[in-house]
């Protein structure tokens, strides 16, 4: 191959997104018309590589390859939350489900997430014998690190999707064997394991203000906090199903290991949490760069989440439609009801009272979700409809658009919920940009709960408790003291609370193989007001039903890839 060709990976820097929480961190030049020995012999050139791998990150867009899921995220298929306009089952968790030829909004992940891959191998393949390595080694290792990082979290994300998947080290090219095999899972996560902890000794302790979204030594030790903690977990266990080499992770030690690499970032960060005394508060920390804030994708002020697309950040893919929102992303009652009250009791106890349910909750509640009655932008939001007197239809109802509602009505929330969490308030318009807004991806309160999920299993209940109180105590709510079992729901209660909507909760009931949660009556409230206008208590219905294939712990691989590569092993039930 010549080798002053022009390098794949370069181009991507024209469709960079991320910035620093006050300006841009690259200029988005096309370097496209760089050849390869000039770009490996310039580290200013080599670090706008890096920057165009940063792509490989989650953001606001589950899939940015289909137009649907660029507007919304894995909530959607999660217990948290169901895809709103027109019931549309987008994610294909209904019907049949999921099969090797269309995984719904799924599709391209395999082929998307191995091409970065493959881009960070051309980089790491070249690198330490580069011209830029010699000049500056110091500067280049740092970017080595950055990439490491990239790839390991990628695979991270590709083990979560897939169980074992192939390990490539270098990159492909022509004369390439494209017919691989997959690695075992558990060699994936040793993989993973050791590409973090190589990123960890070359990335920085911390960056200035102007490289936040850049990873440290930190992210490197939080991916590999979560990596462990799944590993860990249910689901890989030789004794459930699927088993077998693709998917268990036979590890005596495997509870202690993600014990022990949890408290690295928890020691290494030596920080407590941000206080949060309301609402607002909690929704703060969602909005800016922050010291809870381990790893984030940023974003500046002249893009959005998919190029210059205004539909594709969270103010408008998420308000309702009475605001001009789409709310695609409608919050289960079933999820709801997860929220404490107030004084730390259930939804069980006295002071939950079903024809009021949005009253005396705990603060999350108020700072996570919308529901009928909620202060929004200025005004109440209203899901209700009035079939007395129509004058009354909420804006934000089915019938909206009879009484002045500026959005479609048909986005009108299915289950009188929406999502609150990340909107900036103060905008506005819902298409203007929020600079400095982060996609949080590692956070230490999540570092917490790992902590106190592996203590639980350690049978350190004590340790557990303590760094759980840590995380429920912040939002305003009494000391846990629950011990058993009890504990472990508590544990995971937590964690659907606090990292609620952050793209946890799908993969959270998989690897805890919580079927109840994974296949179930989705529930909504219908609110009506009588002929007066009054609010009237609300009905609970089923708004869908989503039901449960055990295949669905994994996604299939595509049947595009398999006859590409024939010597790939499929997923278990495809």
């Amino acid at each position: 191959m010549i080798k002053t060709r022009k390098i794949f990976l370069i181009a991507m820097a024209t469709l960079l997104t991320i910035t620093s929480c006050q300006e841009d961190v690259l200029e988005t030049e096309n370097l496209s018309a760089y050849a390869e020995d000039s770009v490996f012999s310039d580290p200013d050139l080599l670090e706008r590589v890096v920057f165009s791998a940063y792509n490989s990150t989650e953001g606001w867009a589950l899939n940015k390859t289909i137009w649907w899921s660029r507007r919304y995220n894995i909530e959607a298929g999660s217990f948290e939350a169901k895809f709103n306009f027109k019931n549309l089952d987008r994610l294909r968790l209904r019907g049949n489900g999921w099969t090797a030829q269309n995984a719904g909004d799924f599709n391209n992940k395999w082929r998307d997430n191995f091409r970065f891959v493959n881009e960070i191998n051309q980089f790491l393949d070249k690198v330490d014998d580069s011209p830029a390595m010699a000049e500056d080694p110091s500067r280049v290792n740092e970017l080595k690190g950055e990439m490491k990082f990239l790839r390991a979290n990628i695979y991270t994300k590709m083990i979560k999707m897939f169980g074992g998947v192939p390990i490539f080290t270098t990159a492909f090219g022509l004369e390439s064997d494209f017919d691989v095999t997959r690695n075992t899972y558990q060699e994936c996560v040793e993989f993973i394991v050791r590409e973090l902890d190589e990123a960890a000794s070359l990335l920085p302790d911390s960056r200035p203000a102007n490289e936040f979204g850049r990873a440290t030594r930190a992210a490197a030790l939080a991916v590999k906090s979560r990596t462990l903690l799944y590993a860990a977990s249910k689901l890989h266990n030789s004794n459930t199903e699927p088993s077998g080499s693709l998917y268990d992770y036979n590890v005596a030690s495997k509870w202690q290991d993600a014990a022990n690499a949890a408290k690295a970032v928890i020691d290494l960060y030596n920080k407590e949490l941000i206080a949060t005394p309301d609402a607002q508060a909690y929704r703060n920390l969602f909005l800016s760069a922050n010291e809870d804030i381990i790893f984030a994708r940023p974003y500046g002020g002249d893009l959005y989440d998919f190029g210059t697309d205004v539909n594709s950040l969270i103010d408008q893919t998420q308000s309702p439609p009475g605001y001009g929102g789409w709310a695609i992303s409608s919050p289960s009652h079933n999820f709801a009801l997860e929220f404490n009250m107030a004084d730390g009791s259930t939804i069980d106890g006295a002071t939950y009272d079903s024809t009021d349910p949005n009253s005396n909750r705990e603060m999350r509640y108020y700072a996570v979700m919308n529901f009928q009655g909620a202060m929004f932008r200025g005004r109440a939001i209203d899901y209700a409809l009035s079939p007395d007197n129509p004058s009354f239809h909420g804006l934000d109802s089915p019938e909206g658009g009879s009484v002045g509602s500026p959005g479609n009505s048909l986005h009108s929330s299915k289950t009188g919920y929406n999502i609150r969490k990340f909107h900036n308030e103060s905008l506005g318009s819902l298409t203007e940009t929020t600079p400095g807004r982060p996609y949080v991806l590692y956070r230490l309160a999540e570092m917490f709960l790992n902590y106190a999920e592996t203590q639980y299993h350690l049978g350190n209940e004590d340790v557990a408790k303590t760094y759980l109180n840590k995380v429920s105590s912040r939002a305003l709510q009494p000391q846990i003291t629950a011990s058993g079992s009890d504990l472990l729901e508590a544990i995971k209660r937590e964690r659907r609370i606090e990292l609620a909507f952050e793209g946890h909760n799908f993969w959270d009931e998989r690897r805890w193989m919580n079927t109840a949660n994974l296949g179930f009556d989705i529930r909504g409230l219908k609110w009506k007001k009588d002929s007066s206008g009054n609010l009237l208590a609300p009905e609970e219905y089923t708004v869908v039903t989503r039901p449960w294939f055990d295949n669905q712990y994994y996604l299939p691989i595509p049947n595009t890839e398999i006859l590409k590569a024939p010597s790939l092993q499929q997923n278990t039930g495809y």
